[in-house]
């Protein structure tokens, strides 16, 4: 074999499908920017109930010989300058745009709207306005996915006409906010992650004396159990383990081994995004013998994809529970930042991040089985019950 054909520099990854500023973004062109940027805040009280929106456009003020006087001496000597407005914070940095940091700062949104006169996103609306013609634009109109016909306008350009002659782009009035809003929440929703299911096996079952995952309460042991609650509402469903696992799961399971090891439960949910960070993941642990279908399902049906994960309260107090919890695939680098400030912990990042909290349906079913008085206890009860 040759050498220099098997090296590889980079250890292969899958990436997230993200644009220019997020993986759900639309660029507005093709009208001044202050008509865009009016659309926008239009929009806002409609969309922002349950998602998070981000909105880019560009300093229409530079030059202003006013703006300049009151631009800070700290970032004048080039240094970050964190503000307290009171009723917001503005972060403002000396350093210029790229790709990766405004994924950074962006990436935790649900949506990003552009103002596509100053920048360029994945998905465009398009505004037919005579005071900017977009004939000369087409290069920027990649994927066009609405035609807004400003007041006057009835009719969309020949030129628009042909360049999406091959599929039917819907064609709203500039001034009808809530079908435009609607429009966007349809389209938003038409391309929420796929929900994928994780079991989470990989503890070493210390205060059990035996391995959690391979106890029977019901026909099948636990992973099994769990695993085929989640089926209904997933696209495929792994059961996340130790590497020194993989080789005990059963036939009909898919193993997902830890990639980040030492973490406890945070080393199966990182893992699960390595493999797919496209995909939202529904993850339960696998020492909860109480949990129903019925739970499973109003979570899912109760899933607010546009926040960074959906969990349950605990029963026992305000805290969400990290391991019944659908984490939406912008909770990633979220995660991966706690890890880094040196925090492994699910919980703490759902507590201090935007996830959305509910009630549980049935708070008993979030009951952990932990400990061999705990598994006698729980076996009581399963046998009164059969």
């Amino acid at each position: 074999m040759n050498s220099a054909a098997a090296h590889t520099k980079h250890a292969p990854m899958a990436r997230p499908l993200l644009g220019e500023f997020n993986r759900h973004e639309l660029a507005i062109l093709g009208a001044p920017c202050g008509i865009i940027k009016a659309l926008t805040a239009r929009l806002l009280p409609f969309l922002t109930t349950d998602l998070r929106v981000a909105y880019v456009d560009a300093d229409h003020a530079a030059g202003d010989a006013e703006t300049e006087s009151v631009s800070s001496s700290v970032l004048q000597a080039g240094a970050a300058e964190l503000t307290d407005k009171i009723h917001f914070r503005r972060l403002d940095l000396p350093q210029g745009l790229n790709r990766f940091n405004q994924l950074q700062w962006l990436g935790e949104q649900s949506l990003v709207l552009v103002n596509g006169n100053h920048f360029r996103a994945e998905q465009q609306i398009a505004i037919i306005d005579p005071r900017k013609p977009l004939d000369r634009k087409l290069e920027r109109l990649t994927d066009l996915q609405l035609l807004l016909l400003s007041e006057g306008e009835t009719e969309v350009p020949v030129y628009l006409k042909e360049l999406t002659a091959s599929r039917q782009v819907p064609v709203l009035a500039l001034a009808d906010t809530e079908g435009i809003a609607a429009w966007v929440r349809q389209w938003w929703q038409l391309r929420q992650p796929p929900l994928f299911g994780l079991v989470l096996t990989g503890g070493r079952s210390q205060r059990m004396q035996a391995d959690k995952s391979r106890l029977r309460y019901h026909q099948q042991e636990q992973r099994t159990h769990a695993a085929a609650l989640l089926a209904p509402w997933c696209q495929e469903v792994f059961i996340s383990c130790r590497p020194d696992q993989v080789a005990d799961i059963p036939n009909g399971l898919q193993p997902l081994p830890d990639q980040f090891l030492d973490l406890g439960p945070l080393s199966g949910i990182l893992s699960a995004f390595r493999h797919n960070p496209n995909a939202a993941w529904l993850v339960v642990a696998c020492d909860l013998p109480f949990l129903s279908e019925n739970t499973l399902h109003y979570l899912v049906e109760h899933r607010q994809a546009g926040r960074m994960a959906t969990a349950f309260q605990s029963p026992e107090n305000e805290f969400p529970e990290p391991l019944i919890t659908i984490w939406e695939p912008q909770s990633y680098a979220a995660l991966l930042r706690f890890l880094a400030l040196g925090y492994s912990c699910p919980r703490k990042a759902l507590i201090n991040s935007d996830a959305a909290l509910l009630m549980a349906p049935a708070p008993q079913e979030l009951r952990n089985v932990n400990t061999p008085e705990e598994r006698a206890a729980a076996e009581r009860e399963f046998g009164r019950k059969s």
